[in-house]
Order: structure tokens, then sequence, then C-alpha cells
């Protein structure tokens, strides 16, 4: 009988602290409303976050209004977060309300910690605003002032801070097919210089209406840009003929970009290399492009995002890609790294949609974390908010360099308060200096599959 009562008291403990851990772990905190698709980003445009003297300075779209049709007008917020009160300040609107959710904002700090803001960003030179105090986002517009334009013309702006304490920022310059290049500035902000010529261009030579979509990462020193993409055929002219896959034996559509590829840009010198080291004319062209900068030839199968980028111990780039498999609507999370002179592809797990934006980690002891957008099936519905996919949130870990993965926990908002929705757009906090804060992610999720009612979500553990 003894034994018994110790038994029940043993487990009762042990219940009761499985219960008490699962009540510690935190779940996301929303913030903000009335958000449009990318209320935040995709990895094409950041960051959305920086983490300054102990509170982080988050810039997203919102501001919808409730019920409204698809494509609804959303404004550029800023918000600041204390991590020490958990809480976050009022809303600050920095521009009006327009349709496009290519303009929303990315926010960094100068050497001198004022915060800069661009948004408006479309085939557009956007508008730049800098604070008027150090590391305030402040409370209303007339708190920041207006920046100097960076370039005539962006798309999917990405900011870093790089060596000798300059930022730089990397963009498309016009449309699909137009080229991808970066400008750096040494004065925050004043004056931006970029290189003689482009990064890429794929249209100029051997096909026809040619495209691409990068990400990027600046080497630890900041001395070197790290940059991965994909190629499609935008296909203005929708040619059946030219959307036919031959893998799947049917016509598809822009949103299937294919293969992989990576240079390495000396921002010093600004010389671009292959993974080999060798050097590239720029701005680099489709058939030098297939030649020499390839390092995974998929075969006709295809994703919607880029890969995101990790460093190995060494400092070189691991990717975390999604890719469609048997069919097109099946997917699977890939970790891409070189071992032994080969680039080597392990699969991670499924994935619910091609345009699935994840974030990819290692920490100081070597572990890998994947955070992962998954669900049941592939998500295909005619909603507008869902056509750039969604789902639940999970990490996943590997503890020997990326060659086994398993489940470590998932981190969906509370089910209980958002039942039924789904999220995208998993994204770091970072310093100034590009650094990854621990313990906090940024995503946004929503219910309706039309209406601007999106909310965004921060992890915070510690």
């Amino acid at each position: 009988m003894k034994k018994m009562i110790l038994l029940s008291l043993i487990c009762l403990v042990l219940l009761t602290t499985v219960q008490e851990q699962i009540r510690a772990d935190p779940f996301p905190v929303a913030f903000g409303q009335g958000g449009q698709i990318k209320m935040l980003y995709d990895r094409r445009q950041r960051p959305q976050s920086v983490y300054l003297n102990k509170k982080v300075h988050i810039v997203f779209n919102a501001g919808g209004q409730i019920g409204a049709k698809p494509k609804a007008p959303t404004k550029p917020m800023a918000v600041t977060y204390d991590p020490a009160a958990r809480e976050f300040s009022e809303a600050v609107t920095l521009g009006p309300a327009k349709r496009d959710h290519h303009y929303g904002p990315v926010i960094w700090a100068d050497e001198d910690n004022y915060l800069h803001v661009l948004f408006g960003c479309h085939r557009t030179p956007g508008t730049h605003l800098i604070s008027k105090q150090p590391g305030s986002i402040g409370s209303r517009l007339e708190d920041w002032n207006q920046g100097h334009e960076i370039a005539p013309s962006m798309s999917y702006p990405t900011v870093y801070r790089i060596y000798d304490n300059k930022e730089l920022i990397y963009y498309r310059t016009e449309g699909h097919i137009s080229s991808w290049t970066y400008r750096i500035t040494s004065d925050n902000g004043k004056t931006w210089i970029g290189p003689a010529n482009d990064v890429t261009d794929m249209d100029i030579k051997g096909r026809f209406e040619w495209s691409s979509y990068h990400c990027t990462w600046p080497s630890k020193d900041g001395r070197f840009l790290h940059v991965v993409f994909f190629t499609y055929d935008d296909n203005k002219e929708n040619d059946p003929v030219r959307y036919y896959n031959p893998r799947y034996k049917h016509q598809v559509s822009n949103e299937w970009k294919y293969n992989l590829y990576y240079v390495k840009i000396d921002l010093q010198t600004h010389d671009v290399t292959n993974f080999d080291g060798a050097s590239m004319k720029t701005p680099i062209d489709i058939e030098q492009t297939d030649a020499k900068c390839r390092i995974w030839e998929t075969k006709w199968r295809g994703a919607g995002v880029p890969p995101t980028i990790a460093l190995d111990e060494n400092g070189d780039p691991a990717f975390l890609h999604v890719l469609s498999e048997e069919t097109t609507e099946s997917h699977n999370y890939y970790f891409v790294r070189r071992e032994n002179g080969k680039w080597k592809k392990t699969p991670i797990t499924h994935s619910s949609h091609q345009w699935n934006s994840c974030h990819l980690a290692r920490d100081e002891g070597g572990t890998l974390h994947a955070y992962l957008i998954v669900g049941d099936g592939y998500l295909d519905t005619d909603g507008y908010m869902d056509s750039y996919g969604g789902g639940t949130v999970e990490e996943w870990v590997s503890a020997d360099k990326g060659n086994t993965w398993g489940k470590h926990r998932d981190l969906t908002p509370d089910e209980s308060k958002y039942p039924d929705w789904k999220y995208n757009n998993i994204q770091p906090v970072t310093r100034p200096d590009g650094s990854i804060v621990d313990g906090m992610l940024l995503f946004y999720g929503w219910k309706d599959k039309d209406a601007p009612e999106a909310k965004a979500f921060l992890l915070h553990e510690e």
C-alpha cells in the first residue's frame, strides 16, 4: 500500500512538472493588426527588426480595414518591444496606406545608433526615413527625418552592416527580368556607392525574359557577401510551350523557379567568384550562371522562395531550401552544404507550400536549428492570403552537421486563441551588426483566406 501511495505521489510530481514545463514554454505574442499578405516579408526583403540598447525595434505592414477585400491598403508601421518588461509600445505609422505588399518596410541602425526605415520599394526609390533620436521610433511620424535617396529604382531591399562600420543594401534594380546589385554607404546613409557592374542580369544573353530571385548573407567579418539564387522563365507572353514542365508533363507558371546557384562577392574589391573561387564576368548572364555557378541542377523540380543562408563553423554557407518532389503539390525542406568538394542535400521534412519562408541557424555548440512552416498536405486554396503558403510552426534540429534531423518542438501560437490560423515568413531578430539574437523569432499569421486581418507574432524565450 505504501509503495502504491509513493508511486502515485511520484507520478503526480512528474505530471505537475511536465505541466509546469508546458506552461513555462512561452507562446509567441501577437502585435499589430489588419495585416495584408507579407505583413512581415519573406527572406528576400530584410531585416524587419533591430535589437539595439536592449530594445527590439520592429517594422511591418498593417492597419488594413477589417473585412476588406483582398489587396486592401495597409500602412508601414514601427513598434518597440521591451524584453525586460515583455511589453510593446504603441505603433507608429510611418507612411500612407498602399495596396502593393512589396512596399513593406525594412529597418536598420547606423553606426551612431540612429534608426533607418525604408519602405515603398517596388521598381521605385521608396521612402527613406531616419529617426531624430538615436535608438527611438518616437511616437509619431514627425519624430523622423527624410533620408537621402539610395537608388532611383529598387525592389526587395536587404540591408547589412559590413566591414569598417559601413552599411550595404542589396536589391533588384527594376522588374522581374532586371539585374541585381548593391550599394554601400560609409556616412550613415548620406551617399551610396555601387560596383561598376551589377552582379547578375539573366536576360542580357541566352534566354528571353529569364529572371532570378536572390537571398544574401554577409561573412562574419563583413568583407564578403554570400549570394544564393535560382532562375526561371518569366514568360510575360504566357506562352504555354514555355510553361511546359517536362518532369511533371504539364504546364506550370512562373511561380516555379529552378536549380540553385551561388556566388561570393568581395565587398572591398567588388570581385565576384563562384564556389570554386573562379572569377566571374559581371553582370553574370544565364549562360555563365549555368556553366560556372550552379550548385544543384534540380531537373525541373521547382521552388517559390530562394533558400535561407547560415554559416558553418568555418564561415562557409549552408542553405535551407524547399523543393517540389514527385508532384507540384508535394515538397520537402532540404539542408544543402558542401562536403569534400561536392554539394550534399539532405531532406529534413515536408513543406506545405513552395513559398514557405523559414529560418536556419547554427548555435555555439554546432547544433543546427531549422524553423519550418509545415502542414497536412499542400495548402491549395483560392484565397489571396494563402497564395504564398502557410501552415504551423515547428523547430527541427540536427546535432550531426545536418546528416540527420528530428522534430524538436511545436512553436505555433496558442490554438485556443488562434484556431485554424496559418503562419509564414519566419525570421530572426538581429543586432545592428547582423548577428542573431538567441531566443527571438518573428513571423505573421492569419485566419481568413482573403481579408487583411493578419497579426504579427514575436517569440521571446528568455
